[in-house]
């Protein structure tokens, strides 16, 4: 029987794992598919606090990792393919192993929607990101390109325009699926250049380890063209780690878990922390937040039971 059973290795599943180990829960980390999270995905990270220089995304999740397992944090490899909320103790299926545990953490995360390209995941990381908020400072009076035409492509294009010489929107439809106010906002920015009828096929170039460009078609005309840029981003939406809980845990209507007071979701005994449950910041340190924060709630919850 544990105490406390956090799933998810990311930011907030780490900083969960480091509160409960503090307070003698002795923690049970259960890495998931994406060991490290969206972080294991990233190079420099100039905007979490407390490195002046900044620091290596995998760096990062190792340091923290280190030091939740300092205080006591244990850690599982595999995924979770089965979890039983209706009862307490919940119980967690990973791989043959059934685990029960008295206050469970969900920091699965979520997954950034990519184009599906070899070329794509090669680069991811050195030229492609997902993320502008993140990664924009990095391209500073250089060209990229952003791949998509909602909210979030068009939010990332405008965010992008504080840094890059130019800001490429690409996107397969001639027109844009953004709101109105964000689509005139965009289509006024001088620095954005709208790409419209057009599918990436190829980002260039890997053998460099460096975007140079994308390989495009038009899906009009199946022309064929070479655009050069010094960076992509894609824009297309992210995905929460959540199909394991439909049904059991209430949601929006993409797949977010639903929190109260802070990380509480439906379920007494179940917290959310990290992107699994943020729609909205989807950065190291919100997330690093919100795992104190349901470390913390998971805390309060078994005291109270005591």
């Amino acid at each position: 029987m544990r105490e406390v059973v956090v799933i998810g290795s990311g930011c907030a599943g780490l900083t969960a794992a480091i509160y409960a180990a503090r307070a003698k829960l002795s923690p049970l980390v259960i890495r998931g598919h994406e060991a490290g999270g969206q972080l294991s995905l990233t190079t420099a990270v100039e905007n979490y606090p407390g490195f002046p220089k900044g620091v290596q995304g995998p760096e990062l999740v190792e340091m923290m990792e280190k030091q939740a397992a300092e205080f006591g944090a244990e850690y599982m490899e595999g995924d979770v393919t089965r979890a039983g909320l209706s009862t307490r103790p919940f119980t967690l299926e990973v791989g043959k192993e059934r685990i029960e545990t008295r206050a469970l953490i969900i920091a699965s995360g979520a997954s950034a929607k990519l184009l599906g390209l070899e070329s794509e995941r090669r680069l991811l990381g050195h030229g492609v990101s997902t993320c502008a908020t993140c990664d924009g400072y990095f391209f500073r009076g250089k060209d990229v390109a952003v791949v998509g035409g909602g909210d979030t492509a068009a939010e990332e294009a405008l965010f992008l325009t504080r840094y890059a010489n130019r800001v490429s929107l690409i996107h397969r439809r001639d027109h844009l699926r953004a709101s109105k106010i964000m689509a005139d906002r965009l289509l006024r920015n001088e620095k954005i250049k709208p790409v419209f009828d057009s599918v990436v096929t190829t980002v260039l170039d890997p053998e460099k380890n460096e975007v140079t460009g994308v390989g495009l078609r038009n899906v009009k005309t199946a022309e064929e063209t070479f655009y050069p840029c010094d960076g992509l981003f894609i824009g297309i939406g992210h995905s929460p780690n959540t199909a394991l809980f439909r049904g059991q845990l209430e949601m929006d209507d993409v797949g977010y878990l639903k929190t109260s007071n802070g990380s509480k979701t439906n379920i007494p005994g179940v917290f959310a922390a990290g992107d699994v449950q943020d729609r909205s910041y989807r950065q190291a340190v919100t997330a690093a937040g919100s795992g104190c924060m349901a470390a913390i709630d998971a805390e309060r919850f078994l005291e109270a039971e005591n």
